[in-house]
């Protein structure tokens, strides 16, 4: 008798990594004598050692996620009337690794960039009667859409033995330009357990012909030699089954893996020709599916073991809430599911860049290649950096290399023009795409050219933002402070002088503090902002607090001089515009929400404190007015908001009504709210801090049920904007604050706490003052 279960979880998408729609399923059975009742349950389940069981009788199936990632496996239900009689017990535990975090773990940078996924299945016969036991991955060829259309696709079998160890399965061939790919459905081959396959079959038919092959005997037919290609607008899918034999009260572990092989890839100019990151290690050639499966079937044992000394820093605190554990390490599912793409560097893409003064810019992106992920999966913009500058905690603390690679980027972009002009929607204005010595607002649309064709955003001419260039400058000194880098520092020394030099525009009453321009000029880009405003005032004089910071460790004494003076007389300004008592005006208009309390306006001093800086000697603003205004934002913003539930509301009026003035006045946005409650953490407040990021958890994970595709935005009425965005990895600033938190308790020197091992490390290996009295030779000046 055979009893199928078909387990429906996470597929993998070929395109960059990440998750995406199922399409293709895990099928398990086990063979007995006997048969009773009709089973139909499901299941799914997060967090470590969490099980969600469903029985009848004493059948159970359940599901677990591995190393307390919270991935979500998937969905178990009966496919036949026939199951074990009451008094036979078989369970299963199946997790699949890595998971969407786990495929994030900083642990060993080459085995992140790698296109795999492992499925195991640990089954335990808790009944009298030996069984055997048949689990089948089936997986279509494709995904399913227009790219399968053509036809031509085709799959075949492969054994692969090296060092003792053999996996088996189908290679899914995919030959559709620009970008071709070969994924492949694998099992580990034991002494204990039998893998077979079916080469090929009709995903869009009722599947009689895999369901009545595989029900007659457990096994597949496993036809030797390649599939007929498919035909123009006909799919086709393969199938691999593993058998095991279980004993009385034994137990059998059957492993699986799926490999997405696309090594090369064009973007939709179709222009440079890109090699993905894992090709350095498994060859471009697109041959590389059979060793990436051997490779991930062999060694994910270690990655667990890995990943779970990664994060038991974490998960054993328990000072630390439970909703807190799952927040930090989930909502690192977007660094692999953001349409992400981590590229080698040709040479010639730098051969015409202006790098002499940037030393270590060309040893660096050839080394660790070229990050990028977009600001959201409806906002199609690779690393958009108004809001990286909330995200980049993830990766200037889990990589820090990836974000030096993107700083770099970054600032060959802000030193390049492009003088091609565009309409921008918003004002109507002919502008030109990109000015010299301005920040970009992004590095391009994946469906153009990006990295050589910039600013893919045309709503505002972000050349006339406020924030860019500051935001640019506080992330350069951030990942200096964090990294103790000297030769980034002076490479990124020139262009922080240059687009501070293209801020200085701003300050058009010449009183050491920046005004904005009447419309929504910065992240905020649909609330207006007029003349001095708290949350690109409060950007400015953090920024200028850097520059005089980064003068004195390059030897600046004139530029010190020159922002000491501006940052003197942009503090008397800013206390006297815009300090009411209680917290700082939004800006300095006429209008009603001029007085809005916002809940994002201490962001220079989040930047500041991250860095070592903003109290003592480098104070920049009076510390009872920060704490007073995070007070007022708590009790206006978030206790007032909601009822407290739902986390911080962007914009209160002083008489607790929401600010309606414009659409984002209103809302919610997890990753402001995130950074907000580090701000919280780093003066003391750190009971606000948590009560107020545990109400964004509770509303996107639990009420909206928007696990793994946090939202960008919410509104009381629980209406979301944006799925799967960038910001919220911000929460990766909450850690880093108590991190530095712990140090201040235990009175250690403060200093760099991101470490490219492990992400969690609270020393460095060489500090900000080390790096500066030893610089590298070929950086020193």
């Amino acid at each position: 008798m055979v009893v199928p279960w078909v387990a429906l979880g996470e597929a993998l998408s070929p395109e960059a990594g990440e998750a995406s729609s199922v399409v293709g399923s895990l099928i398990l059975e086990c063979t007995s004598t006997k048969q009773s009742l009709l089973i139909n349950s499901q299941c799914v389940c997060a967090g470590k050692g969490r099980l969600c069981t469903s029985k009848s009788c004493l059948w159970s199936a359940r599901v677990s996620c591995t190393a307390g990632t919270g991935a979500c496996v998937g969905t178990l239900h009966s496919t036949t009337p026939s199951i074990p009689e009451p008094g036979l017990s078989i369970s299963f535990l199946a997790k699949m690794s890595p998971s969407p975090a786990a495929r994030s773990h900083p642990s060993c940078p080459m085995t992140t960039s790698l296109p795999v996924g492992v499925f195991v299945w640990d089954v335990e016969n808790e009944g009298d009667e030996a069984l055997d036991v048949s689990i089948m991955f089936s997986m279509r060829n494709g995904l399913g859409g227009e790219d399968d259309a053509p036809g031509g696709l085709w799959n075949e079998p492969f054994c692969l033995e090296r060092d003792g160890e053999t996996v088996q399965g189908l290679l899914l061939h995919h030959p559709t330009p620009p970008n071709p790919y070969t994924m492949a459905v694998a099992a580990r081959l034991t002494a204990d357990t039998m893998v077979t396959h079916l080469t090929a079959f009709d995903p869009d038919s009722a599947g009689q012909q895999v369901w009545q092959d595989l029900l007659q005997d457990g096994q597949l037919d496993s036809l030797a030699g390649q599939s007929l290609p498919s035909q123009k607008g006909v799919g086709i899918a393969g199938a691999v089954c593993v058998m095991g034999k279980l004993p009385p009260r034994g137990q059998r572990r059957l492993e699986f893996s799926l490999a997405w092989d696309m090594p090369r890839i064009m973007f939709g100019a179709k222009g440079q020709v890109y090699y993905r990151r894992y090709t350095r290690f498994f060859g471009p050639d697109g041959d590389a599916a059979p060793t990436l499966s051997h490779y991930a079937l062999c060694r994910y044992a270690d990655w667990e073991e890995r990943i779970s000394a990664w994060q038991s820093p974490v998960l054993d605190d328990r000072s630390l809430p439970a909703w807190y554990k799952s927040a930090l390490f989930n909502e690192l599912y977007f660094l692999a599911d953001g349409g992400t793409v981590w590229l080698e560097v040709p040479e010639d893409c730098l051969r015409e860049e202006p790098v002499e003064s940037m030393c270590q810019l060309r040893p660096l992106l050839r080394e660790y290649g070229r990050f990028g992920y977009l600001e959201g999966q409806e906002y199609r913009m690779y690393n958009t950096y108004d809001v990286h500058f909330y995200a980049s905690f993830a990766l200037i603390m889990l990589w820090p290399k990836l974000e030096l690679s993107l700083q770099y980027d970054m600032a060959l972009a802000t030193l390049r023009e492009d003088l091609a002009q565009q309409r921008y929607l918003m004002s109507g204005i002919i502008a030109p795409v990109k000015r010299r010595n301005v920040v970009p607002h992004d590095v391009g649309d994946p469906d153009d050219e990006p990295w050589l064709r910039v600013n893919a955003y045309v709503v505002h001419d972000t050349a006339d933002w406020k924030d860019l260039n500051l935001k640019f400058v506080l992330q350069v000194y951030r990942d200096y402070y964090l990294t103790g880098d000297h030769c980034f520092l002076r490479d990124m020394w020139p262009v922080c002088l240059a687009v501070m030099e293209s801020e200085m525009k701003f300050d058009k009453d010449q009183d050491g503090l920046i005004e904005n321009g009447g419309y929504a000029d910065q992240t905020y880009d649909g609330w207006v902002t007029t003349g001095p405003s708290a949350y690109c005032g409060g950007l400015w004089l953090a920024a200028v607090a850097v520059m005089v910071k980064m003068a004195a460790l390059c030897g600046a004494q004139e530029v010190q001089d020159k922002f000491s003076s501006i940052l003197s007389r942009g503090q008397e300004a800013y206390e006297r515009l815009l300090w009411n008592g209680r917290y700082y005006n939004y800006d300095c208009s006429s209008q009603p929400q001029s007085h809005s309390i916002m809940s994002d306006q201490c962001a220079g001093q989040w930047f500041l404190r991250a860095s070592g800086l903003g109290e003592g000697d480098s104070e920049v603003f009076p510390t009872p007015h920060v704490v007073r205004a995070l007070q007022t934002i708590f009790e206006y913003n978030v206790q007032g908001f909601a009822g407290g539930a739902m986390g911080a509301v962007n914009g209160m009026q002083p008489h607790g009504v929401p600010d309606r003035s414009s659409v984002q006045s209103d809302e919610v946005w997890v990753g402001v709210v995130y950074g907000l409650a580090a701000t919280m953490i780093q003066e003391g407040l750190t009971w606000e801090g948590f009560r107020t990021a545990e109400g964004c958890y509770r509303t996107v994970w639990e009420r909206l049920g928007l696990a793994f595709q946090t939202p960008e935005a919410y509104c009381q009425q629980q209406v979301f904007r944006s799925l799967a965005y960038m910001r919220p990895l911000s929460i990766w600033a909450m850690q880093l604050a108590l991190q530095q938190q712990q140090q201040q308790q235990h009175k250690k020197a403060p200093g760099p706490i991101a470490k490219q091992d492990t992400g969690l490390s609270t020393r460095p290996k060489l500090g900000p003052k080390e790096a500066v009295a030893n610089p590298s030779p070929e950086c020193a000046s």
